[in-house]
């Protein structure tokens, strides 16, 4: 496939309905998953200690870190506490969303 070819394709999915909901929620799982393994790593925790801290599979605490789930509210609680921190969901003003 050319690049042209693979430009008009991916020209045509951001144009459908939903593309940038799902572009956004992409977005989100990958940041909120980023912060959860920065956490993790500045307090020198394995995969397996926070997956025991907090109750999860290793495999499921990766899939969220690299981006791979949407987490749920309760997940995120969950993870928050096992990190000893806290966790703030709110509205705001403008582009900020957390």
């Amino acid at each position: 496939m050319s690049e042209r070819d693979w430009s008009a394709l991916r020209d045509r999915r951001a144009a459908a309905p939903g593309a940038a909901d799902a572009y956004e929620a992409a977005r989100l799982a990958a940041e909120l998953g980023r912060g959860v393994r920065e956490l993790r790593e500045s307090r020198g925790w394995s995969l397996a200690q926070l997956s025991q801290v907090a109750g999860m599979t290793p495999s499921a605490i990766a899939r969220f870190e690299t981006g791979g789930t949407m987490p749920t509210l309760l997940v995120l609680v969950r993870l928050a506490r096992a990190l000893d921190t806290s966790l703030a969901v709110q509205f705001q003003d403008g582009d900020a969303v957390l």
